[in-house]
C-alpha cells in the first residue's frame, strides 16, 4: 500500500532511539523528510547516520529536551527551517521513573507532568500555525496502555499520561475542522532499549534474569510477548499518513492485546 508519504515533513519527538527511532526510520522507508530529536548531539547523529545509511533519505537531527520549557519551540523552528514547512508532528519523550505512591517524591509529580503532558502542549503550540498550511496535516501523541489499565507500579505514569490523552481528544474536535488530524497510540510492554535497561536494573536488584522479569510483564498479554519497536513503528507511520484519513481523534492500542477492556 502507498501511504502516500513520499516528501512529507515529518517531525519526531524524542527519536534517537526506542519507539521515536523506529517510527522515524519507517517515515524515512516511506519517502518522508525526517527532522529527529535527541538530548544528547552524538547518539543523535549516530541514529540520522543509521537512517540514512538505510534509506537514502534526509533525516536531519536537532538536539533538545522536549521536557526543558525554552526547547520545544527552537526544535519545531529547527525543523520547518530545515525541510521548509511541517505537515506532520510526533509528539514523544521518555517515560515517568517507576514508583509506588509513597514511595515517589513530591517534586517528581512536576517533572512528570512536564516530561509526558507539557512537552506535546509545547511541541503542538509551536508546530500548529505550520501544520495549518498544509493539505496532509496530522498530530500523532504517544501515551500508554495505562491510561485504560493502570500498571503496578508505575503511578506516575499512569496518572499523567492520562492528561496527554485529554489533550488529544479536545485537539480533535478543535482542529478537525481545520483539516489536521489528532490521534494518540497506547504502547503496551515493548522491547525498547529503556525498557531493557529498567528490566536489567530490576533483575540484578531482585537476583532474578531479565527475561523471568520480561516474562512477569507479558504474562497477561494474550500473545505472551513483548511488542517491537518496528511494530509500533508500522502502525505510528500508517495514522500519520493519507491512507488513514479518516481516522481521527481514536486512540489505539498497541499492546498485543493486553489491554481487556471490551470498549
Amino acid at each position: 500500500m502507498d501511504l502516500g508519504l513520499e516528501g512529507a515533513r515529518v517531525l519526531v519527538a524524542a527519536s534517537s532511539r526506542g519507539l521515536g527511532g523506529a517510527t522515524a526510520r519507517r517515515f524515512s522507508l516511506e519517502g518522508a523528510r525526517v527532522a529527529i530529536n535527541g538530548r544528547h548531539s552524538a547518539a543523535l547523529e549516530q541514529a540520522a547516520q543509521a537512517i540514512r545509511a538505510e534509506t537514502g533519505g534526509e533525516v536531519v537531527p536537532l538536539v533538545g529536551d522536549v521536557a526543558n520549557p525554552d526547547d520545544a519551540g527552537r526544535i519545531v523552528a529547527g525543523a520547518v527551517a530545515a525541510l521548509g514547512g511541517l505537515d506532520i508532528l510526533v509528539t514523544n519523550a521518555g517515560g515517568p521513573p517507576p514508583g509506588s505512591f509513597e514511595s515517589v517524591p513530591l517534586d517528581a509529580w512536576q517533572r512528570a507532568f512536564e516530561l509526558s503532558v507539557m512537552s506535546a502542549v509545547r511541541l503542538i503550540h509551536a508546530a500548529l500555525p505550520y501544520l495549518r498550511q498544509s493539505n496532509r496535516a496530522a498530530i500523532l501523541t504517544i501515551a500508554s496502555v495505562s491510561v485504560k489499565q493502570p500498571i503496578d507500579n508505575l503511578i506516575l505514569s499512569n496518572s499523567v499520561r492520562m492528561g496527554v490523552v485529554g489533550l488529544t481528544k479536545s485537539l480533535a474536535n478543535e482542529l478537525g475542522p481545520q483539516g489536521i488530524r489528532v490521534n494518540s497510540i497506547l504502547p503496551g510492554w515493548t522491547r525498547t532499549e529503556r525498557v531493557t535497561e529498567l528490566n536489567a536494573a530490576r533483575a540484578e536488584r531482585e537476583g532474578r534474569t531479565p527475561d523471568e522479569i520480561a516474562a512477569e510483564q507479558t504474562a497477561g498479554t494474550p500473545l505472551r510477548r513483548m511488542g517491537t519497536p518496528e511494530e509500533f513503528a508500522n502502525v505510528a507511520v500508517f495514522l500519520c499518513s493519507p491512507a488513514a484519513g479518516y481516522v481521527h481523534g481514536a486512540m489505539i492500542p498497541v499492546d498485543g492485546g493486553s489491554i481487556r477492556a471490551t470498549l
